[in-house]
């Protein structure tokens, strides 16, 4: 018997995206020069091959020979542990992406885009067409390649979780400028996320970013 979790999203079906493109878009120091928040979105959805490669540059595989004999990422993390999940919430419904097959897996059925960010800004970009979900999971510092003092620490483990998080949402904020998007970084309803997405205890929610067509200049 499939659990609460599967029976809620059986009803979407993976979405397979396409190979990313790494060409293309801006330059790097002209996406920095275009790169702001902008927090009023367009409610156009990305196509699949620019979501594809937005998810890619935030944190996808770039190299199958990483650190510690495991595959290499976009964005740097702690021993190569590669701790944060990203979920991606969108009209239809809730999606973990999976880098290693470039495939996103259904999770649950459903809109937790306005909970994909704290109930202070509810108007705001609320019908942009996709908010990353930032989750680290803390068992993943068990199976690291390099098991160093600092992994088993909460204290430095947060400190980890967090500099990982920034990585990769810089990663996603300058590949939106590249592409004329506006990436947005914030908070969320962790609590009600987490049960939402009926994430183990190990998994905590820790931020999320809205990405779409910006609807005027900042």
């Amino acid at each position: 018997m499939k659990d609460s979790k599967s029976v809620r999203a059986a009803v979407l079906k993976p979405i397979i995206l396409p190979k990313p493109k790494d060409t293309g878009g801006k330059t790097v120091m002209a996406a920095f020069r275009n790169r702001r928040t902008v927090r009023a979105i367009k409610d156009k959805e990305l196509p699949i091959q620019l979501l594809s490669n937005l998810l890619w540059a935030g944190f996808g595989v770039n190299r199958k020979k990483g650190p510690f004999g495991t595959y290499g990422r976009t964005a740097a993390s702690a021993s190569n542990s590669q701790e944060i999940d990203l979920y991606v919430a969108m009209k239809e419904g809730a999606y973990l992406y999976d880098a290693f097959i470039n495939e996103l897996e259904p999770v649950y059925a459903g809109d937790l885009r306005k909970l994909a960010i704290n109930y202070g800004q509810k108007g705001a970009g609320a019908n942009a067409p996709i908010r990353i979900i930032f989750v680290a999971d803390l068992d993943k510092y068990k199976t690291a390649g390099f098991q160093e003092p600092g992994l088993k620490d909460p204290e430095v483990q947060k400190s980890y979780y967090y500099a990982a998080t920034g990585l990769i949402a810089g990663n996603v904020a300058i590949f939106a400028a590249s592409q004329g998007l506006t990436a947005w970084f914030h908070n969320c309803e962790k609590k009600d996320l987490a049960e939402k997405l009926k994430l183990r205890p190990a998994q905590k929610v820790l931020f999320a970013q809205t990405v779409g067509w910006p609807a005027k200049e900042s």
